[in-house]
C-alpha cells in the first residue's frame, strides 16, 4: 500500500493536503502506482474510479486536460451514441479552456451538466467513467480551478513538456487475459460481421487465435462485467469466429502489422510449443531471424502430442503454425533436442536465446510401492504423446484400451485430457482420483471440459489419494484409496484435507496414469551456466522481462513457470519476445510504457466482482454453441464443440457491454 496526498478512488476519500509531513499521510487500501518503473515516481494516477494524488505542489487540471485529450483518441471508435461521442470532445475543450487561463464561472456548471449526462446516457463504459475523475476534480480542486479563472493565468504545467502523461485503455476481461487481447474489439468485430476485423484484433497480442478459441480456460469470462449482471459472455467461443473465417475462406494470412525487413540479428528458440511460437512470430514481426529447435517430431510441442484432436484438431493449430512459418526469417528445426555443448555455441552465434522448452516429465503420485517400470504404470504425458501421435500422424503404435480399467489421478487439464482419450480408447472403466472437490477442478479446467467428461462416462471420486500400489510380478494388480474431508480451520485459515480413519478402499485397475504435474528437464542446460531456479525446479527469472539470472538467456512458458494454460505461455512469451527485440541492439532491459500500465493495472485488478451493473438490459441469455452427442463422440476423434451458429454468434456479441476504460500516470 502506498501513501497518498489525495484519493477518490474506489470510494476512499484520503485528503492529506494540509499534512505537511510525508510520513504522517494515511494509506491507500488499493495498490495504486505510486511508483512507475525504477526510481520514476508517479505524480498523479487517473482512471475510470477516480483520483490520486502521490505529491504535492503538481498540476491536477492539467492532468485532467491530458486525462481528456486520452479520450478523445476512442470517443469515436464506436461512434453509436452521441453523449459519448461529443460530450467527450466538450469535455476536453472546455478542461483545456479553463486550463490555460481563458476560462469563465460557467464553463464548470457547463462541464458538470455534460459529465453528468454522459454517465448517465453513455452507451458503453468508457463514456460513462471518463467523467468520473474530472468531476472529483471539479469538486475537490475547487480553489485551484477558480484561481485560474479569476486570475486568468494558466495552470502551473500547462507549457511544461518535462511531465510525461502515460495511458493506457483495458477492460475487466483484458485485464484477466494473460495475453492482453483487445477482446471488446474482437467481440464488436462478430458483432458488425467484420471478421477480418475481429482476427486482427485477436491477433494484435495472441498469434494462435485458431488455438486459444478452443482451448483456453478463458479466465476473461470470470471477470466479465456481464456476469454482475445476468451471465458472462462466452469470450473464447466468439474469439474462434474470426480465426475460423480466415481458414475456411482461403484468406491471406492476417498480421497485426506488416513485418520489418530482417535486420541482421539472430535468436535461437528452445522448443516448438505455444512459447516459442509466439516468440518467433513477435521477434520475426521485428524483423529479428529465429532458429526454432524442438525434439518432437512436429510443430506444436505439448499442445501438438498432448492435447487431443476432439478437442483441438491439428489442422487448426497448424494454420496458426504456418501464418508464424510464413514470415521471412523463422527456421523451424524438428527431431532437435537441444544439449549443453549446443547452447554453449548459441551463445556465441546469436544475440539472445529464449528457452521455451516446457515440462514434460510427468511427476509420481507419491504413494507406496510406486515403480515406474511396472506393467501398467503409465506416465501421462508418454500416455497422451502415444495417442495422439497415431491419431494424427500414424508415428506410434495404435492404442487399443478394450476391457481395461484405467485409474487417472489428477485434476487439471492433463488428466481431464487422459480420462477422456481413455474412453475413446475403448477402456471399460475410467475413474479420476482427486484431492479436491468438483468446484475446485472446475476452477483448474472448465466447467464445459468437466461436464463433457462425466456425460462420456468418467467416474471422479473426490476428496481421495492413493496410499499404496499393488503389483504382482511387477505387473499393476490394484490401488488402495484414502478419503479424506475437509476440515475448517477454527482460526479462520484455510480449510484442511483429513483423512477419515476406516473409509480406505481398494480399486483393481489395469493401468495407473498419474497427471498431478509436470516437470521440466533442464538437463541440457550447461553446469557452468549456473542458471537460478525456482522451488519448482524450473527457470528463475524476474517475472517481468523473463531474463533469467544469465545475461541475454530468457525463459518463457512451462519451463519458466511450470505447467500452465496456453494463453499465460503466449503472454510470457510475447512479453520476452517484445524485451529481447531491444535487447539485441543495446544489450539492456527495458519495458514498453504499455507493458508497465498493464502491470500496475494487473495489481489494482480492474474488475470489481461487487459492483452493481445498472443501466443495462438484464437476463439476456447466454448462447450455447452445439455439440457432437455423447454417444457418438465417445467412439470418435471428431472435434466435440462445433462452435456457433451465424445468428448464434451475433447474439452473444451483442450482449458484451464494451467496458473499456482509461487509466493514466503522469510520470
Amino acid at each position: 500500500m502506498s501513501k497518498v496526498l489525495f484519493s477518490t478512488w474506489q470510494g476512499e476519500f484520503i485528503d492529506n493536503r494540509s499534512i505537511e509531513n510525508k510520513d504522517d499521510w494515511s494509506e491507500s487500501s488499493f495498490k495504486v502506482p505510486a511508483t512507475y518503473e525504477g526510481d520514476k515516481n508517479s505524480k498523479i494516477f487517473i482512471g475510470w474510479n477516480g483520483l490520486v494524488v502521490f505529491e504535492k505542489n503538481v498540476d491536477v487540471i492539467k492532468a485532467g486536460v491530458k486525462y481528456a485529450a486520452q479520450y478523445q483518441l476512442y470517443s469515436e471508435a464506436c461512434g453509436r451514441c452521441a453523449p459519448g461521442r461529443w460530450g467527450g470532445r466538450i469535455l476536453y475543450d472546455i478542461f483545456d479552456k479553463i486550463a490555460r487561463g481563458e476560462g469563465a464561472n460557467d464553463d464548470i456548471t457547463h462541464l458538470k451538466e455534460i459529465c453528468e449526462t454522459m454517465m448517465k446516457t453513455s452507451k458503453c463504459e468508457i463514456g460513462r467513467t471518463v467523467p468520473k475523475p474530472l468531476l472529483d476534480i471539479l469538486e475537490y480542486f475547487e480553489e485551484e480551478i477558480s484561481d485560474l479563472i479569476v486570475n486568468k493565468k494558466k495552470s502551473p504545467d500547462y507549457d511544461n513538456d518535462d511531465i510525461n502523461y502515460i495511458a493506457k485503455v483495458t477492460a475487466p476481461c483484458m485485464d484477466a487475459c494473460p495475453d492482453h487481447v483487445d477482446i471488446p474489439a474482437y467481440i464488436e468485430g462478430v458483432r458488425d460481421l467484420q471478421f477480418e476485423k475481429s482476427l486482427t484484433a485477436t491477433k494484435k497480442t495472441m498469434p494462435l487465435a485458431h488455438t486459444c478459441g478452443r482451448v483456453c480456460p478463458h479466465p476473461c469470462e470470470d471477470a466479465c462485467r456481464r456476469e454482475n449482471l445476468d451471465e458472462a459472455i462466452s469470450i473464447m467461443e466468439l474469439k474462434r469466429l474470426g480465426a475460423d473465417y480466415e481458414s475456411n475462406h482461403g484468406l491471406d494470412f492476417l498480421y497485426p502489422c506488416e513485418q520489418k525487413p530482417l535486420n541482421g540479428k539472430k535468436v535461437a528458440i528452445v522448443g516448438a510449443g505455444p512459447a516459442g511460437l509466439t516468440g518467433a512470430y513477435y521477434l520475426a514481426l521485428e524483423g529479428i531471424e529465429c532458429d526454432v529447435f524442438d525434439e518432437l517430431p512436429v510443430l506444436g510441442g505439448e499442445v501438438a502430442v498432448g492435447v487431443p484432436e476432439y478437442r483441438m484438431p491439428y489442422d487448426k493449430y497448424y494454420k496458426d503454425i504456418e501464418a508464424i512459418k510464413s514470415l521471412n526469417g523463422v527456421n523451424f528445426f524438428t527431431n532437435k533436442k537441444v544439449n549443453a555443448d549446443m547452447l554453449r555455441e548459441f551463445e556465441k552465434e546469436y544475440d539472445a536465446i529464449l528457452l521455451a522448452s516446457g515440462t514434460r516429465i510427468s511427476k509420481k503420485v507419491r504413494a507406496k510401492n510406486e515403480k515406474t517400470d511396472m506393467l501398467g504404470y503409465w506416465p501421462a504425458i508418454e500416455f497422451l504423446d502415444q495417442i495422439n501421435l497415431s491419431i494424427k500422424w500414424n508415428l506410434a503404435k495404435h492404442v487399443d484400451l478394450s476391457g481395461k480399467t484405467v485409474v487417472c489421478v489428477g485434476g487439471g487439464f492433463t488428466s481431464m485430457d487422459v480420462v477422456r482419450c481413455s474412453i475413446r480408447a475403448g477402456a471399460k472403466k475410467v475413474i479420476m482420483l482427486y484431492r479436491r472437490d468438483e468446484k475446485t477442478i472446475i476452477r483448474n479446467t472448465s466447467y464445459e471440459e468437466y461436464h463433457e467428461a462425466v456425460e462420456e462416462g468418467v467416474e471422479f471420486i473426490f476428496h481421495s489419494a492413493i496410499e499404496e500400489i499393488f503389483d504382482e510380478d511387477n505387473v499393476l494388480k490394484k490401488l488402495k484409496v484414502n478419503r479424506f474431508e475437509l476440515v475448517p480451520d477454527p482460526n479462520g485459515g484455510r480449510a484442511q484435507l483429513v483423512k477419515i480413519e476406516g473409509e480406505d478402499f481398494e480399486i483393481e485397475c489395469d493401468y495407473l496414469i498419474p497427471a498431478v504435474s509436470q516437470d521440466a528437464d533442464l538437463s541440457y542446460l550447461p553446469d557452468e551456466w549456473e542458471l537460478e531456479l525456482t522451488s519448482w525446479n524450473t527457470l528463475k527469472t524476474d517475472g517481468k522481462t523473463y531474463q533469467t539470472s544469465r545475461k541475454g538467456v530468457f525463459a518463457a512458458g512451462d519451463c519458466e513457470y511450470g505447467p500452465m494454460t496456453i494463453v499465460n505461455a503466449v503472454g510470457q512469451a510475447k512479453r520476452a519476445a517484445s524485451v529481447i527485440s531491444r535487447f539485441v541492439f543495446d544489450k539492456k532491459l527495458s519495458l514498453l510504457d504499455e507493458e508497465i500500465m498493464e502491470d500496475h493495472l494487473r495489481n489494482l485488478r480492474v474488475y470489481d466482482k461487487n459492483e452493481k451493473v445498472t443501466g443495462w438490459i438484464a437476463g439476456l441469455p447466454r448462447e450455447v454453441s452445439r455439440k457432437l452427442s455423447v454417444e457418438s463422440r465417445k467412439f470418435s476423434q471428431e472435434e466435440v464443440n462445433f462452435g456457433f451458429t451465424h445468428q448464434q454468434a451475433i447474439n452473444e456479441a451483442s450482449r458484451c457491454m464494451r467496458c473499456y476504460y482509461i487509466a493514466m500516470v503522469a510520470v
